[in-house]
């Protein structure tokens, strides 16, 4: 059984009729150089984003650490951002492993780093709403 995994697997960009997912091991370089991105997307790094993270920075460390007073926060409040995350089941039976479960960045945002470690987060894809996008002026 071959188990090996890369982080190429959580590089990965879907749509549905929606929503835009984007795997969250991606840098904002590798987005901006990806052309299934949204353009609009890939504009708002460029305008926005770059002054604030580093664009070898992956959506999942600039989200894990993200606060609420930073202008970053705001943009992606404003596109309506869900995050995926895996986190370790708190079951009182011996079952262990994780669970998924879907915050919007306002909630992501509330716990603390130390708080997102105790319950072993892993931030897995981060979601946009298309409508929400197609709104944003830049």
């Amino acid at each position: 059984m071959n188990n090996i995994v890369s982080d190429d697997d959580f590089k990965y960009y879907m749509q549905d009729i929606e929503r835009n997912y984007f795997g969250a091991r991606y840098t904002y370089n590798e987005l901006l150089n990806n052309e299934m991105v949204p353009f609009k997307f890939k504009t708002i790094i460029t305008k926005y984003l770059k002054d604030d993270v580093e664009l070898d920075t992956t959506l999942e460390s600039h989200l894990y650490y993200m606060n609420d007073q930073n202008y970053d926060y705001r943009i992606y409040k404003q596109l309506k951002s869900r995050i995926r995350v895996s986190e370790y089941k708190n079951c009182k039976d011996s079952s262990k492993g994780f669970k998924e479960k879907i915050y919007k960045i306002e909630e992501l945002v509330r716990i603390s780093p130390k708080e997102k470690e105790e319950k072993g987060m892993i931030i897995r894809e981060l979601i946009l709403s298309k409508l929400a996008l197609f709104a944003f002026s830049v």
